[in-house]
């Protein structure tokens, strides 16, 4: 569940576009790959006493020179990594997602989408959930996988999906209304470009 759901489903997924378009050495990439470096060295350990050839094949490969074998190691402590609150609060967050998933196939089943990057949501919250929505800012986007969204309050929760008008950058597959903007770079965008040749865009969350 951990390694599919969590992790595949939802954590790696969210983070590709991080690791694939923002600047090399840009914060939000290699704090990115700060976090899966601990991810996979928690992993590795956990595993090795059920796949001991796998885990110590892998160990030698992502830590060559650390120790002799993955069974020299401890378990690392994970005891700081528990916050109830945090975990409430993207337990919401990824049944919001879901639900945009949903809606978002539908109008694809319909044949008016394409991949999830063309589709821009409209998403109506309660209070609670409207603030909770609002703080993640622009990465929001970054997390349904989608190229815009715009939110409103409501009594209740509701999705809408509208396919995007804008232009399909070839570098990000984003949807955005800058591309171009650039002479310099006709097909891309103006995040690319300054993740490219500027000063590179700002993410806190996803």
């Amino acid at each position: 569940m951990f390694c599919s759901e969590d992790l595949g489903a939802f954590y790696l997924d969210v983070l590709k576009d991080r690791l694939y378009t923002t600047a090399p050495d840009s914060h939000a990439r290699r704090s990115a790959q700060t976090a899966l470096w601990h991810i996979t060295h928690a992993m590795l350990r956990w595993m090795a006493p059920v796949l001991s050839f796998t885990a110590e094949e892998a160990w030698q490969v992502f830590a060559p020179g650390k120790s002799v074998s993955i069974f020299t190691e401890t378990y690392p402590d994970t005891s700081g990594w528990a916050n109830a609150a945090l975990l409430a609060k993207w337990t919401r967050i990824r049944d919001i997602r879901d639900a945009a998933n949903k809606e978002i196939e539908a109008v694809r089943s319909a044949g008016s989408l394409g991949s999830s990057l063309q589709a821009n949501l409209v998403i109506t919250a309660p209070p609670a959930e409207h603030a909770m929505l609002a703080a993640l800012g622009d990465d929001l986007k970054f997390v349904t996988i989608t190229s815009a969204i715009a939110l409103r309050d409501g009594e209740a929760l509701a999705i809408e999906v509208h396919p995007s008008k804008a232009t399909k950058c070839e570098r990000c597959w984003h949807w955005r209304d800058d591309v171009g903007s650039d002479p310099a770079h006709p097909t891309i965008c103006g995040r690319c470009v300054s993740n490219l040749c500027g000063a590179g865009e700002r993410r806190t969350v996803a």
